[in-house]
C-alpha cells in the first residue's frame, strides 16, 4: 500500500492526523519553511512531535523547500545536524544548495525533492535520484500518463509522491510573485497573501471609477481555481507507480486534518480489501471548508474556473474529544453546542458516522450547564454512546 502522508501545522494537527491514520506527517521548523503561516515547531516541540509519532510507528518528514537566497544558508548546516540528533524520517528541499549542504552535513538523512523543484519529466527525476535523492514529490501539473513515464524510468530507484487533496496554486509549482507585488509578502519564503483568491475588478484611470468583469452577480475571480480531491481516483494513481499520497493543509483546521486523512484512510484500505470506496466516505471532503473540487492536472489541463473563491461547508466543527469518563467524556469547544443536541461523531474506529446525544454537560468546577459559548472551554459532556480521545463532534448547519 502507499504511504499516506498528512500535514501537521502544530502538534494538535499532527496528533489528528496520527489518529486519524496518517502513514506519515509533514511539518516546518521556524526557518527555511514554506508556510509561514503556519503554527510550526520550536526545536523542543519537534523534538516532541518526532517522539509522539515514532511511538506509534509513524514517520515525520521536515520541509525546508524555501527558495534559498545567499542569507539562508547561515542556518543550513546547524539546521541539517538539528534535524539529524532529532532522527526526522526525511527532509523535503526545493534547492539544489540546500540540498547538496544536506548531504554533506548530514548524510544519514533521506532526502525528499519538493513539488516546488518542479519535476515534469523522467529526466530531471533520474538527475535528482543520481543526486542521492530518496523521494521526489513530483509537480503538481503532470497527468497520470506522465507519471507512468516517470515511474517506469526511476520507479525502481526511488519513491514518487503527488498530492491528492488540498488548495491548488495558480502559478507552476507556486512560483507566483503576485503576493510579492501586491502586499509585499514573499510567495516563496513561505508569506503568501493568496492574491489569486481576491476578487479584481477594472479601473478607469481618469475617472477613478471601478468596473466588475462580471461572469454572474457574484463577482469575477479571474486568478481562481478549484481545491484538489482525487479520493475518487486513488486506484488510477496506484496503477501510475505513486507510493506517497499527499494532503496539503498545514495552515488548515485540525478538524480538516482529522476529516481529510480519515476519508482517504477509509478509501485506502476499501481498495487494499478490493472494495468499492463507500458512498458516504466519497462525501466526507464536503464537509470541510473547501472551494469547488477538481483533479487537477491528472487527467488534462483543469481549465478556467471564474465563479467564486470562497470557501465553502455544510458542517461545524463543536469539539475535540480531551479525555473520556464513564459515561461520558472531556471535550474541549470549538463551536457552540448545547444540551439536547444531536452531534455527528467522526472517529477511526467503532463505525462510522453515529451520532450522539448530548443528555447534560458540567463545567469544569462541575457545575450543570445547558450551552457551551467559550472556545476551547472544556466541558463534561455527558452521551449514549462511548467516545475516545481525539474523536471529534461535528453539526449539519441548518439549510
Amino acid at each position: 500500500m502507499p504511504e499516506l502522508l498528512a500535514p501537521a501545522g502544530n502538534l494538535e494537527k499532527l496528533k489528528a492526523a496520527v489518529y486519524y491514520g496518517a502513514d506519515a506527517v509533514y511539518l516546518a521548523g521556524k526557518q527555511l519553511g514554506l508556510r509561514a503561516f503556519a503554527d510550526n515547531f520550536t526545536f523542543d516541540e519537534m523534538r516532541q512531535a518526532i517522539a509522539y509519532a515514532h511511538s506509534a510507528g509513524k514517520k515525520v518528514y521536515v520541509t525546508c523547500n524555501v527558495f534559498a537566497h545567499a542569507a539562508d544558508f547561515a542556518l543550513v548546516d546547524e539546521y541539517a545536524a538539528m534535524l539529524r540528533e532529532l532522527d526526522a524520517d526525511g527532509v523535503i528541499i526545493s534547492d539544489f544548495g540546500i540540498f547538496a549542504r544536506f548531504r554533506k552535513v548530514a548524510p544519514e538523512l533521506a532526502l525528499h525533492v519538493s513539488t516546488q523543484a518542479n519535476v515534469t519529466n523522467a529526466a530531471a527525476a533520474a538527475a535528482w535520484v543520481e543526486w542521492g535523492a530518496k523521494r521526489i514529490v513530483l509537480a503538481r501539473e503532470l497527468t497520470l500518463d506522465e507519471i507512468k513515464e516517470i515511474a517506469q524510468t526511476v520507479g525502481d530507484r526511488v519513491e514518487l509522491e503527488t498530492f491528492v487533496h488540498g488548495a491548488m496554486c495558480i502559478s507552476y509549482s507556486g512560483r507566483c510573485l503576485l503576493s510579492d507585488y501586491l502586499t509585499g509578502r514573499h510567495s516563496n519564503e513561505g508569506a503568501c497573501a493568496q492574491c489569486c483568491r481576491w476578487e479584481y475588478s477594472l479601473l478607469e484611470n481618469s475617472r477613478g471609477e471601478a468596473f466588475p468583469i462580471e461572469e454572474d452577480g457574484r463577482g469575477t475571480y479571474i486568478l481562481n481555481s478549484r481545491d484538489m480531491n482525487m479520493l475518487a481516483h486513488l486506484d488510477e494513481l496506484l496503477k501510475a507507480g505513486v507510493t506517497g499520497l499527499k494532503i496539503e493543509g498545514r495552515v488548515k483546521s485540525t478538524y480538516y486534518v482529522a476529516c481529510i486523512v480519515n476519508a482517504y484512510r477509509r478509501a485506502l484500505d476499501a481498495i487494499a480489501a478490493g472494495k468499492a470506496i463507500p458512498p458516504e466516505v466519497l462525501l466526507e471532503p464536503e464537509k470541510t471548508s473547501h472551494r469547488s473540487f477538481g483533479t487537477g492536472f491528472y487527467f488534462g489541463a483543469p481549465g478556467e474556473y471564474y465563479p467564486s473563491s470562497k470557501p465553502q461547508t455544510d458542517y461545524d466543527f463543536c469539539g475535540i474529544v480531551a479525555d473520556v469518563f464513564d459515561g461520558g467524556a472531556i471535550v474541549e469547544m470549538r463551536n457552540r453546542f448545547r444540551v439536547g443536541d444531536s452531534l455527528e461523531v467522526l472517529a477511526p474506529h467503532d463505525g462510522f458516522l453515529r451520532t450522539v446525544t448530548v443528555t447534560h454537560m458540567q463545567d469544569e468546577a462541575g457545575a450543570p450547564i445547558d450551552e457551551v459559548i467559550r472556545v476551547q472551554q472544556k466541558v463534561k459532556l455527558y452521551t449514549d454512546i462511548r467516545l475516545a480521545p481525539m474523536d471529534i463532534l461535528r453539526r449539519r448547519r441548518a439549510q
